[in-house]
């Protein structure tokens, strides 16, 4: 016997003023709370342009998540919802049922629509979304800007038809909107066209920049002034900055670039891949930092035992939490230098990236009781660099001590390899065993990764004995 779910008031309502759009701009001011975010999303995802530009100005929310509905942009859904706010920007005073004051454009919002299409409608009070309470004191004020937020991804390849309307709709109504992102992303674009997107965005909202793309370092100089605006960024990534000759104009480029540091007093998470104008030059940068950094990288680029020993002393690296040096040649530096530099951060360094250094024995044995006192550490990799069976017995026994360490990414012991350096897969086997026996008589239970590859990758083959595991990754060479 079936049962009978006749509809809800709420789908009655819905069916009722979708069926006939003229009939929308009438009862939505009397319309309760509850049926607004549902009766949107059938206007939404049934394209009723009409009934979304009337519900825009009548939204009794301060934030309108648009971005968690459009799966796939859609033109004329955005247009209809910027013709609505047309409407309210055009007006001296806030309508009585209008709170909007927030267009968000980004992936998120899933939440609120989820929340508000339930059958039973509930909503903390404490929630971002919830409804302003009334004020009649706000409706006889003028409008503050309207807030809009955008993900900025900037690839010229894939600049859309959605993308460039809104860019266009905004640039027309500056003193009203303020286009806000809080991650900036860099693909592919020339710099003027990107100067022209971000001359319309509210650069202070950016928290984080990353640079993906390959620039001439007179091109980062021309996007460094736009960089020290963004004073509330907090992580800055750059890669691929080439420099051809450091003459006296790159010199010149260089002080363009490193000064912008002196504006972003927020930054915590810095990461510069392949930065080579900074060979000879990093005490430049490190002087310009105004806060301790949380985070960096310096990768793939060649920096000088100056730059290290200035590294090591920068009072704004004494409560990193994460340091990569991946892909920098330390060969040959004086051990010292490292064992200074993890001195300094051994107190809250949680992870710890050598790969690819060209460490020797020597070196790795220099940090060793530094390393030991790193209490905090998480993980470490050293992988990529040549180093004996000796001092990985004693890397395993310094580390053995570390409460909080639960990644270890290590490289085979060069007795795996022949002189040719080709890997012997049976002679490696052998020196697993030993370091199974040695951890084993540690006593306590421990992973690690033991890899030809610099960056190891899962494996088949596991090596068990009793609690204590070693997974190995075997790469050709």
């Amino acid at each position: 016997m079936s049962v009978w779910n006749p509809p809800r008031l709420l789908d009655l309502v819905g069916m009722s003023l979708l069926r006939d759009e003229a009939l929308a701009f009438a009862p939505l001011g009397d319309l309760p709370t509850e049926f607004f975010p549902s009766l949107f999303m059938e206007a939404f995802h049934g394209r009723h342009s009409e009934t979304l530009k009337a519900m825009v100005q009548a939204w009794p929310f301060v934030r309108l998540p648009l971005g968690g509905l459009m799966e796939m942009p859609h033109v004329g859904t955005l247009q209809a919802v910027l013709d609505g706010l047309d409407v309210l920007l055009t007006q001296k005073d806030c309508p009585r049922r209008c709170k909007l004051r927030v267009l968000d454009l980004r992936n998120t919002g899933q939440d609120f629509w989820s929340t508000w299409s339930g059958s039973n409608v509930r909503v903390s009070s404490s929630s971002s979304m919830a409804p302003v309470a009334e004020d009649r004191s706000r409706t006889e004020q003028p409008l503050a800007p309207l807030e809009v937020f955008i993900e900025l991804c900037l690839n010229e390849g894939t600049m859309d038809e959605f993308f460039i309307y809104l860019m266009q709709w905004v640039e027309k109504r500056k003193a009203s909107i303020h286009l806000c992102c809080k991650k900036l992303k860099i693909l592919s674009m020339s710099m003027e066209n990107i100067m022209k997107v971000l001359s319309m965005v509210q650069l202070d909202c950016i928290q984080e920049v990353q640079v993906n793309c390959t620039w001439h370092l007179s091109t980062l100089a021309v996007f460094a002034p736009l960089l020290g605006q963004m004073g509330n960024v907090q992580r800055l990534l750059l890669s691929h900055i080439h420099v051809s000759a450091l003459d006296e104009q790159e010199q010149q480029h260089v002080v363009q670039i490193t000064s912008q540091f002196l504006r972003l007093h927020h930054l915590r998470d810095l990461r510069m891949e392949s930065p080579s104008f900074l060979q000879g030059r990093l005490d430049k940068m490190l002087r310009c930092l105004k806060t301790p950094l949380e985070n960096l990288a310096i990768t793939h680029c060649l920096i000088t035992e100056s730059d290290l020993k200035h590294l090591s002393q920068c009072l704004n690296i004494r409560q990193l939490k994460g340091l990569d040096l991946s892909g920098v040649p330390l060969t040959g530096f004086s051990p010292e230098l490292l064992q200074v530099l993890l001195e300094k951060v051994a107190a809250t360094l949680q992870e710890l990236d050598l790969n690819l250094c060209g460490i020797m024995d020597c070196q790795l044995e220099a940090i060793l009781p530094a390393l030991s006192h790193c209490s905090q550490l998480r993980t470490f990799s050293i992988c990529g660099n040549l180093l004996s069976m000796a001092i990985m017995e004693k890397l395993l026994r310094h580390t053995d001590g570390l409460p909080s360490l639960i990644l270890e990414l290590y490289p085979a012991p060069r007795e795996s390899y022949s002189s040719q350096r080709i890997l012997h897969p049976g002679r490696l086997a052998q020196l697993q065993a030993e370091l199974i026996e040695i951890m084993r008589n540690l006593g306590r239970p421990r992973t690690i990764w033991i890899s030809s590859s610099p960056c190891p990758r899962w494996g088949n083959e596991i090596f068990c004995h009793e609690k204590t595991i070693i997974y190995c990754c075997f790469v050709p060479p």
